[in-house]
């Protein structure tokens, strides 16, 4: 999937709900960030990029599409965390997240112990103060502070480039150039800004510190799997009430525009740029943000199935982002993410398509769980908590990296029956257009794949038929290309036999003086006859020599001409399955054709009867759904 980003001066209200009078915010400093980071002294920056944070620090600054965030917030089912469309379920994964932002999951869990209080460790690891004794958050503003950033205000005729130069200045001045514990100081203020304000972010000013355990021991930080901690982050914060006005998480992965470009709501601007984030710039609208919620849901609910790219990432060139090769064993797998006391599950069967399958019908996910997960409410602070224990379960999952996702199904079409009986009446308030579009996205694709099988069965036949009539048509060229060749076999042996024969009478002529002279004279005087044999006799060799020479012929002649006999019945019997078969499948597709054109007519019938309802007032798809909560079936 795709999502938001925030500049740091969009610190404000961003847009209003739809349908309601509160507003949505959004506070991802993302330049403030950026700035600390430049002025970072090198061999700092060479320690984040071996952490595995260097792609994703690098990213540019990018502006948010709150409206985009509401609009897919909306469509969030919170029981088996997927976005519900039209077209089925769609969930961001474990590879768009790698992909898109660079940061890396192959690792170990972000886990481990949630505290009553982070005092200590926010005073002796950051040396900082924290007002509340029973507080997981600190103070940006003071985080902010002690990178050296002050304020993150822009001055009053100070342009973009002007205020990045000015903070960036103001983070190096604060900078320790030296390696020593200030060095590290330094560093883990900057890492507890860049996870709890972006990778895990909150939705109010102060920043989350329950990763900061994790940053005590800097060498072993790159061993934990931030990215796939952001995804849990994120699927937690979709799954919050509409009426919050906050959002928390790092949104910009919804906002890459790959799965569904036809949107409109991102520009492409550079090519071959990785991560993949950088390439996409967002579209500014003009008009009215309760405007663009609403155009947003309509365009949803009206994407053609074929305008949703399901697998976006086939022909990228991943020699450019080795990231991707050493989390490649996650991809494509069914498995739990963990967040500390976020413990989310990723169902990637039911989003089959991303990895070219088919999508089967599967048991859509329900809330029961194995384990009770705390309310929205706790965050480490009533108690303290081991979720290496608690979670003990969950946790193997992610060390055996879940259960690849497979697919035997051919179609689609069972799981659109499925997913419109159970989401039917959310996504259709007539019940029937999302069923019939997704019977017919099926059917076309079936008819598509039955013609490439029709197409080969024809390649197969016309060779066939060109195998039998080339047989029978250059049968005597071959026949006698074979009978020249076994002539010469034939002759050459008669000839070796011939010249043996004469050389045992000559053998013999020479151990026995008597000659037969009538047989030296019918021989010319060349070939001596042994005493005791006649001239008959040698005849008689010659014409058995010669007899067998003949039958050796007409033996190989007749299993040759045999061999082709069975070649052309097996080929004619080829011919006449495939023929067969071709026939059935014409039939099956004259059949499919047939289906097309009731789904097309029924369809019509039901877009004409959306009209005519519209006119009158009553509220159709045409109208914005603005709440999937699946029911139970």
């Amino acid at each position: 999937m795709t999502g938001v980003l925030s500049p740091s001066e969009g610190d404000k209200p961003l847009v209003v709900l739809s349908g309601q009078r509160s507003e949505l915010r959004s506070r991802l400093g993302w330049a403030v960030i950026r700035a600390i980071y430049d002025g970072l002294p090198d061999f700092q920056i060479c320690r984040l990029e071996g952490m595995g944070f260097g792609p994703f620090l690098r990213l540019e600054e990018l502006a948010s599409d709150v409206a985009l965030i509401q609009a897919l917030k909306e469509r969030w089912d919170p029981e088996c965390h997927a976005f519900l469309f039209p077209w089925g379920h769609m969930v961001p994964t474990i590879e768009d997240v790698v992909r898109i932002t660079g940061l890396r999951v192959d690792g170990q869990a972000v886990t481990g112990t949630t505290y009553t209080s982070y005092q200590e460790p926010v005073e002796r690891l950051l040396g900082l103060a924290v007002r509340g004794e029973r507080s997981s958050l600190v103070q940006r503003t003071v985080l902010q502070a002690s990178l050296g950033v002050a304020s993150a205000r822009r001055q009053t005729g100070e342009g973009q480039a002007e205020y990045l130069d000015r903070m960036t200045k103001d983070a190096r001045a604060a900078m320790a150039e030296e390696e020593g514990d200030a060095v590290n100081r330094d560093l883990r203020r900057f890492l507890t800004l860049v996870i709890g304000k972006l990778i895990l972010g909150t939705k109010g000013d102060p920043v989350g510190c329950r990763c900061l355990p994790l940053l005590e021991d800097l060498s072993s930080v790159g061993n934990y799997v931030w990215g796939a901690a952001l995804l849990a982050h994120l699927f937690d914060s979709l799954g919050t009430s509409s009426r919050e006005t906050g959002v928390a998480g790092f949104f910009p992965l919804l906002q890459a525009y790959y799965h569904l470009p036809s949107l409109g709501r991102g520009v492409a601007r550079r090519r071959g740029v990785v991560p993949l984030l950088q390439r996409w710039r967002f579209f500014r609208d003009e008009r009215s943000l309760r405007r663009q919620v609403t155009l947003i849901h309509d365009t949803l609910d009206t994407v053609p199935f074929g305008h949703v790219q399901w697998t976006p990432y086939v022909g990228e060139d991943d020699a450019t982002q080795p990231w991707v090769e050493r989390c490649r064993p996650y991809f494509g797998r069914d498995i739990w993410l963990h967040c500390f006391n976020t413990v989310v599950p990723l169902h990637h069967r039911l989003v089959a398509r991303t990895l070219g399958l088919h999508q089967a019908v599967v048991e859509f996910p329900t809330r029961q769980r194995s384990w009770e997960r705390p309310g929205r409410s706790f965050r480490g602070i009533q108690q303290v908590t081991d979720w290496t224990v608690r979670v003990r379960e969950q946790l193997d999952d992610w060390e055996r990296r879940g259960k690849e996702v497979v697919s035997e199904a051919t179609s689609d079409e069972d799981y659109f029956r499925a997913y419109a009986r159970r989401y039917g009446a959310q996504l259709d308030p007539e019940g029937r257009i999302s069923s019939l579009e997704g019977i017919l996205h099926s059917t076309i694709q079936q008819r598509d794949d039955l013609q490439a099988m029709v197409d080969q069965l024809r390649a197969e036949l016309d060779r066939a038929q060109q195998m039998v009539g080339g047989a029978s048509s250059s049968r005597e060229d071959l026949d006698r290309s074979v009978l020249e060749g076994q002539l010469a076999s034939a002759a050459a042996r008669a000839e070796d036999a011939l010249a043996q024969l004469r050389e045992r009478v000559r053998a013999e002529a020479e151990d026995r003086p008597g000659v037969d002279d009538h047989a030296r004279g019918r021989d010319g005087g060349a070939t001596p006859t042994p005493r005791g044999c006649g001239g008959g006799a040698v005849a008689r060799w010659c014409q058995e020599a010669e007899a067998a020479v003949r039958w050796q012929q007409e033996a190989a002649e007749a299993t040759s001409w045999r061999q082709e006999a069975e070649e052309a019945a097996r080929l004619r019997a080829e011919a006449g399955d495939l023929r067969t078969q071709l026939g059935e499948e014409r039939h099956h597709d004259d059949m499919l054709r047939s289906e097309m054109r009731g789904l097309e007519r029924a369809l019509a019938l039901v877009g004409r009867s959306r009209s005519v309802t519209s006119r009158s007032g009553v509220t159709t798809l045409d109208t914005p759904v603005r709440s999937y909560r699946p029911t139970s079936v």
